[in-house]
């Protein structure tokens, strides 16, 4: 089984600013940190981003993610309200034949 591996915001910072700093190629830093090459990617692609917002750790949403969390937990519980108008209709029915 594949092991998860979680890095700090401290570390992602540093490992942008040594891509940006270093003059080497994003492989390159990437096979010296032991990194993915695709996760350094995606941490250079968020720093040139949102910059010092970048990063905001376990529990803290960016402003830009805001509404997709807050409109995920409603699409849930909508459906959640939804299958149990079902069940309801389903026992309801059932004595009506």
């Amino acid at each position: 089984m594949d092991q998860v591996r979680v890095y700090d915001r401290e570390f992602k910072i540093n490992s942008v600013k040594l891509y940006h700093e270093s003059g080497k190629n994003l492989v390159e830093i990437a096979k010296r940190l032991g990194i993915p090459e695709s996760t350094l990617r995606g941490w250079v692609k968020q720093f040139e981003t949102e910059g010092s917002n970048s990063f905001p750790g376990s529990g803290f949403v960016t402003s830009s993610n805001e509404e997709l969390y807050r409109l995920r937990r409603e699409l849930a519980d909508v459906k959640e309200e939804r299958d149990i108008l079902k069940k309801a209709m389903a026992i309801f029915s059932r004595g009506k034949t």
